[in-house]
């Protein structure tokens, strides 16, 4: 344990005193910034392609949360019904990717390092596709493609490991090596399975850039019980990533078993990002810019940064849902095109004025 936090102090470069209020004052930063998010996100979010009506303040929009789903009027169906369960989509999936992108990038010591980074998005879309061209996607509400896309991104993943499996060693850049490449061989497949089913490719590809909607109540469900879940294993992992962080070498001298925490943080991490593309697609750059931002504000200790990276990439996923669905008049832009549009500028910004982890 004391080696643990020597390894901590080492990589914060703080006493850890020191990190712990500031973590504590930024967290709760995030935590407020990301409810008034949600408010905005409720309060003018779209209402059945009515993109300028049921304009709502933030007490019209808490009443109407405590009045419970009543289906009284209007007001409190399109705030239950319609914005409530896409705000949550957001909150759930950007808090999946934003925390599976830090985890990933103290894993690989590279801060470009995200959720998709091992192949596991192109997996997933693959699987949602086939789904999609079986005609079980809405199998459940949705479920069926997320069930289809968590099994097609453990068998990237699994794929990945055996391009890069050594007389069983994983070497973390060929690691890295393996999943660009099987991602653009998926990349491929996709357009395969698109073209050889006949496929709707607006529909699709609507998908693959990042939708919220449709939302279901059991597909949420689904995705909170991942993140709950998956953010648990990674929460248990910290004090080790902090250690892995430094240097593999490093972990394994203070008694880290370096392999076992690979295969945990990989395997909870694909989990977590097929659950969220599977729900709302391919949503770029978010796993990147939200856990900079976190480990601007409240440093590079893990066990602070991983909950700050979930709960800015909730944050920043509300937000660009509101402009998605704000963009265009009578209509709205996928989400995945917003935060790419977005996000790139804001990580060459961060990447010139943050150090890396």
């Amino acid at each position: 344990m004391r080696e643990h936090n020597r390894c901590v102090a080492s990589v914060s470069d703080r006493p850890r005193g020191a990190v712990r209020r500031p973590a504590a004052f930024w967290l709760g930063v995030f935590a407020a910034a990301c409810f008034a998010a949600l408010l905005v996100h409720l309060g003018s979010g779209a209402s059945d392609g009515s993109f300028f009506s049921f304009r709502l303040s933030p007490m019209e929009v808490l009443r109407e949360l405590a009045r419970g789903d009543v289906g009284a009027d209007s007001q409190n169906s399109i705030v239950w019904r319609i914005r409530l369960p896409r705000a949550l989509a957001c909150v759930l999936a950007g808090g999946i990717l934003g925390i599976v992108g830090s985890a990933f990038q103290a894993l690989f010591r590279n801060p470009l390092a995200e959720p998709y980074i091992v192949g596991v998005s192109s997996g997933a879309a693959v699987g949602g596709a086939v789904a999609i061209a079986l005609g079980i996607a809405d199998l459940g509400a949705g479920i069926g493609m997320m069930g289809f896309a968590f099994v097609f991104g453990l068998g990237s993943l699994a794929l990945v490991f055996g391009l890069a499996s050594r007389r069983g060693v994983v070497d973390v850049q060929t690691l890295l090596l393996a999943g660009v490449v099987v991602g653009s061989m998926l990349a491929a497949t996709l357009a395969l399975v698109l073209l050889a089913a006949g496929l709707d490719t607006n529909q699709v590809l609507r998908w693959l850039l990042g939708s919220t909607t449709p939302m279901y109540w059991n597909r949420l469900a689904a995705m909170g019980s991942v993140l709950v879940v998956g953010g648990i294993v990674l929460a248990l992992q910290t004090k080790r990533l902090n250690a892995f962080a430094v240097g593999e070498d490093t972990a394994q001298r203070l008694g880290v078993d370096t392999k076992t925490l690979k295969w945990t943080v990989l395997i909870a991490g694909t989990a977590m990002t097929a659950a969220a593309v599977g729900s709302v697609g391919i949503i770029g750059f978010l796993g990147l810019v939200a856990p900079h931002l976190a480990r601007q504000l409240i440093g590079v200790d893990w066990r602070w940064s991983l909950i700050g990276s979930a709960l800015s990439g909730a944050c920043l996923l509300l937000l660009a849902d509101v402009v998605a669905q704000r963009a265009l008049p009578g209509g709205e832009l996928p989400v995945g095109i917003v935060t790419a549009l977005l996000g790139a500028p804001a990580l060459l910004f961060l990447l010139r004025r943050v150090p890396a982890a």
